[in-house]
């Protein structure tokens, strides 16, 4: 069965809702934490540029990376999962075929 075949239950949409807002949150907040470190650091413009560069950089990424669709959903736990914002016991409750899947997805990327 394709990830696109997959279906998903009013349950494990919610649960889904609710681990990538988990994941954001961890994820965001990570993230203000390595810009107040690199705002208190500020000596120059050219510190301000790299500054405002990687941040550019992190809301694209951030943009492409919480794709909820359910078609994207195992590859979007699967990449949270190995990056650490979110736990598999998190996404307890999802049917067994797709923790299976985000399991075997981990090992891959």
């Amino acid at each position: 069965m394709h990830t696109s075949e997959l279906q998903w239950s009013t349950e494990e949409q919610a649960l889904a809702q609710e681990a990538i807002a988990t994941a954001y949150s961890r994820e965001i907040s990570g993230l203000v934490q390595v810009v107040r470190d690199r705002a208190s650091s500020l000596n120059s413009m050219d510190d301000l540029w790299q500054l405002h560069d990687f941040l550019s950089a992190r809301r694209h990424e951030l943009d492409g990376k919480y794709d909820d669709r359910e078609s994207a959903l195992l590859f979007v736990f699967s990449s949270l999962v190995k990056e650490g914002w979110l736990s598999l016991d998190e996404l307890e409750g999802l049917d067994a075929a797709k923790l299976s899947k985000i399991t075997a997805l981990t090992r891959m990327f």
